[in-house]
């Protein structure tokens, strides 16, 4: 008989699929945020870019999304040892730290809009619109990695995450780690070229 469970199906090379799609994506998204950035510096120099200054809440969701990582690791050596309590409140501080990254993102597009930085329209300034387009690309993928974090929460209370099945953990684990790799990137990024 067939095995139906998830960590069984692996590819003839010994990769399994679901691990193999999740790299895909994330080469993908990072061909698309080389692509924004180098559109960033290209549009930079062609004129018209009024410079402004960082909402100070970005180096506070540097933090936040730093101690998420940290958070989500130790979710991951939980299930490999089997404490399944720590599992679960490591999963839930993760994602609470994803939402307050969201929020303070959210606040930061406020901030921007308080000083009349706004993403579209005859007052857009391109800089405030590439900082809109960058930030909010990568919430729309946290927003994901979030989707990702509740599937894998639901699936320890089930039980169905430790160390005899680590599939999810390990995928959510990769993605959440890519995630706050790529803000770093954006922060410095943004840092140095703003």
């Amino acid at each position: 008989m067939v095995g139906n469970s998830i960590e069984e199906n692996k590819s003839v090379v010994g990769v399994h699929p679901l691990k193999f799609s999740l790299w895909l994506i994330i080469i993908s998204i990072i061909m698309m945020f080389a692509a924004f950035t180098s559109a960033y510096i290209v549009r930079r120099e062609e004129g018209n870019w009024l410079e402004f200054d960082l909402p100070t809440i970005m180096l506070v969701n540097t933090i936040v999304i730093l101690l998420s990582s940290v958070t989500m690791q130790w979710a991951y050596t939980s299930a490999k040892k089997d404490n399944l309590k720590s599992l679960k409140l490591a999963l839930v501080l993760t994602a609470i730290l994803g939402i307050a990254f969201l929020v303070g993102q959210w606040n930061g597009w406020a901030a921007l809009v308080s000083e009349n930085i706004y993403f579209g329209g005859a007052q857009a300034n391109p800089a405030g619109s590439f900082l809109y387009v960058l930030t909010g690309v990568h919430g729309f993928h946290l927003i994901t990695g979030l989707i990702f974090l509740a599937i894998t929460l639901v699936s320890s209370l089930r039980y169905k995450v430790h160390s005899k099945n680590m599939l999810r953990i390990q995928l959510c684990t990769i993605y959440w780690h890519f995630l706050g790799g790529l803000w770093l990137y954006l922060y410095i990024f943004l840092r140095i070229n703003h």
